[in-house]
């Protein structure tokens, strides 16, 4: 039976507000770190593609337009390295935490079934499965779930929110086998795979789970979910697609068409022109760059050890506290981050650092951790 949503957790955003009220007495005002929502300008040329469509007065397909089924295809061949993407395997989506919400009910998951995702993780994997009436699981080695024969969904988030950290191609690939072995589906998060920090993902790129090395020559049973929020400033659009096997895309189709959930045509529009540019990618790229630059040594000088951050938009730091109380200390410098409570048990001793704040206010930060030495 499906969980009712009145018993659902609480939504743990709604934990920060006395935190809030006590960072908002500093004299600065506020710096706040936790949320991975952008704060700089959508790109020009995606906003012009969203005006030069803005006469739609017809439904918009919900398996998207062939041009932009296309023109994902086309980007995972040029950025993700992945030449194979069928554009009947594409769908668009209405942002990509709607899919990871939504994945395992759309599946036809319910009681008796298993989800297994990362110990630190978006805790709306947990609660996707939870809304089906599945069993979430989290468990980060293959060996814990490998021959469990209720696993119908496993979930990979690399690069991962909050750890930053990235799965290699063999570490991808192990989890393909085995969930094939058990007739599962492998869905993985891949919104940050173009905010690379550190090599070998710098240079070769962050592996997907459509590459023909994990993919072993076939995207049967995968699902790669990516989002445009993160890379070209689009949180607003909700801008998000799901890219790999043609057949159970298809079937995700079919629910959705049913539900009316359907992408806005001048979203559409403006999510191709900005998958087709990688010029603004590089630029925010280097603007994020310039922010870590920054905030990771503040925080190590402040006697915080920053751990994974690989790629993505957070730095995973830890005074091997209890994640509550590196909030308060926080707070009293009038700086707000995100308490690795939010993201499961393993991660208690953990807050994650975002560098989604304006120059100015990362400055403001630098300045403040200063005072923690």
């Amino acid at each position: 039976m499906a969980l009712h949503p009145s018993a659902l957790p609480d939504f743990p955003w709604d934990s920060l507000t006395p935190f809030r009220e006590r960072a908002a007495q500093h004299p600065g005002g506020v710096v706040d770190l936790s949320v991975g929502t952008p704060v700089d300008p959508t790109p020009a040329v995606v906003r012009d593609a969203l005006i030069a469509a803005a006469d739609a007065p017809g439904y918009p397909q919900t398996y998207g337009t062939p041009p932009l089924r296309e023109t994902v295809a086309a980007w995972f061949a040029r950025r993700r390295g992945v030449p194979d993407v069928d554009p009947a395997g594409v769908l668009p989506t209405i942002g990509s935490k709607e899919m990871v919400a939504l994945l395992p009910a759309l599946l036809g998951l319910g009681e008796g079934d298993t989800v297994v995702h990362p110990t630190a993780a978006y805790p709306t994997y947990d609660v996707g499965a939870r809304l089906s009436g599945a069993t979430p699981f989290p468990a980060d080695a293959v060996e814990q779930w490998q021959d469990d024969p209720t696993v119908r969904l496993v979930w990979i988030n690399s690069p991962s929110n909050p750890t930053g950290e990235v799965l290699s191609r063999e570490e991808l690939r192990r989890v393909v086998v085995a969930a094939r072995r058990l007739g599962a589906v492998v869905a993985s998060d891949e919104c940050y795979a173009e905010l690379p920090w550190d090599e070998p993902w710098i240079t070769d790129g962050v592996p997907s789970i459509l590459d023909p090395e994990v993919a072993e020559g076939s995207h049967e049973g995968l699902l790669s979910v990516y989002s445009l929020s993160k890379q070209s400033n689009l949180a607003g659009y909700r801008a998000a697609f799901v890219a790999g096997d043609p057949g159970l895309v298809k079937r995700l189709l079919e629910v959705r068409k049913h539900a009316g959930f359907l992408m806005p045509a001048p979203v559409q529009a403006a999510m191709a022109a900005a998958l087709a540019d990688d010029a603004h990618v590089e630029a925010q790229r280097e603007v994020y760059r310039a922010r870590r630059d920054a905030l990771k040594p503040a925080l190590e000088q402040a006697g915080f050890r920053v751990e994974g951050s690989q790629a993505g938009l957070y730095l995973w730091s830890t005074r091997d506290e209890d994640c509550w109380d590196t909030l308060a200390s926080l707070a009293d410098l009038g700086l707000i981050v995100a308490p690795g409570a939010f993201y499961g048990e393993a991660a208690r001793q953990h807050v994650r650092v975002a560098l989604t704040a304006t120059d100015e206010r990362i400055s403001e930060a630098v300045r403040r951790l200063a005072k923690l030495k």
